[in-house]
């Protein structure tokens, strides 16, 4: 039987700005896919993001043609390219065979999840003070990722040091340094006791990591989409970042995970700014990496329900049925 495809895109508001060295954003575009079929729903979403030329309208123009089609996890990785579109649709076919079959989607895969998964909590872009007045608000928060530009950065994260002094920090660019300044940099970082350091040039540029000494491990992450990149990013990044909506969905993140751990990568999970239901599918990478990002739904001002609720740092299950 053929399940009956909904596609419809959302604009979901946040309670305040999100700022990266790239732009801002005041709401999370997404894209959801609904799949029913005797009379059970799977869902999944994506999110379309202008780095990778993507957005709702290009998104749901990739998925129209598979309307009314039988669909199945692997045939759909050669029917798609790997990015938002197929992310959405692949996670609402685990959502839709667990649903079927009453086996959840941890089970089927043999992952235990505990009870809670510590996540990074996001201290956007801003004033090096606002900054630290964001740490400070954090509260309990183990690990918090800090979003720096090229202008101030070493004042940016100094001021939630301040704030947080024994807060485990990740520090991201978003490609925003030059690799002259990732080697200036990186002495302070370490002096400031950063865990961790993510994508801090261009993608295009990650050759010149090769020359310089990773006093603080460095992540791939726009440098890393599936794992067929994995190779290349040997010798010059110690970490890679695993999202849904760069892989092309949870089908191709596992594969990607059982890469990264043979070459020898520290794993991360991370995500866009979603819903809890883009969230759910990545906890099943999360609980198996070595660093956890997905507050992706923190600044919602209302999640969907059912959520995952996030509190002091530990992001837990949703309630049962909201997806896998």
């Amino acid at each position: 039987m053929t399940p009956r495809m909904t596609i419809y895109s959302q604009s979901l508001p946040l309670s305040r700005p999100f700022r990266i060295s790239r732009g801002a954003k005041t709401s999370a575009d997404v894209v959801v896919v609904e799949l029913v079929q005797d009379g059970v729903t799977g869902r999944g979403e994506c999110v379309p993001y202008g780095r990778y030329q993507e957005s709702c309208e290009s998104v749901i123009a990739q998925l129209e043609p598979l309307r009314g089609t039988r669909l199945d996890r692997i045939e759909l990785q050669g029917l798609l390219p790997p990015g938002a579109a197929r992310n959405a649709l692949d996670c609402a076919l685990w959502d839709l065979e667990a649903k079927l079959s009453g086996i959840g989607v941890a089970e089927r895969l043999g992952i235990v999840l505990p009870p809670s998964l510590p996540t990074a909590l996001t201290v956007t872009l801003d004033t090096p003070e606002a900054m630290a007045a964001q740490a400070l608000a954090l509260g309990k928060a183990p690990l918090i990722k800090i979003k720096v530009d090229a202008q101030a950065p070493l004042e940016q994260v100094r001021a939630v040091r301040q704030a947080a002094p024994e807060t485990r920090l990740i520090v991201d660019p978003n490609e925003a340094w030059s690799p002259a300044l990732l080697a200036d940099m990186l002495p302070e970082l370490a002096a400031l006791r950063v865990d961790l350091l993510e994508q801090p040039i261009p993608a295009a540029q990650s050759e010149a990591l090769v020359a310089i000494t990773p006093l603080v491990p460095i992540c791939a992450d726009e440098a890393c989409h599936t794992a067929a990149d994995l190779p290349a990013l040997v010798g010059r990044y110690q970490l890679v970042n695993i999202k849904l909506d760069k892989a092309g969905g949870l089908t191709e993140a596992l594969t990607m995970l059982r890469a990264a751990r043979e070459m020898g990568f520290g794993v991360m999970t991370g995500c866009m700014t979603a819903s809890s239901l883009s969230i759910a599918p990545a906890m099943l990478i999360g609980a198996q990496s070595d660093f956890c990002d997905l507050d992706g739904a923190m600044l919602m001002v209302e999640d969907r329900p059912g959520a995952m609720p996030l509190r002091d740092g530990q992001l837990w299950p949703a309630a049962e049925g909201f997806w896998g």
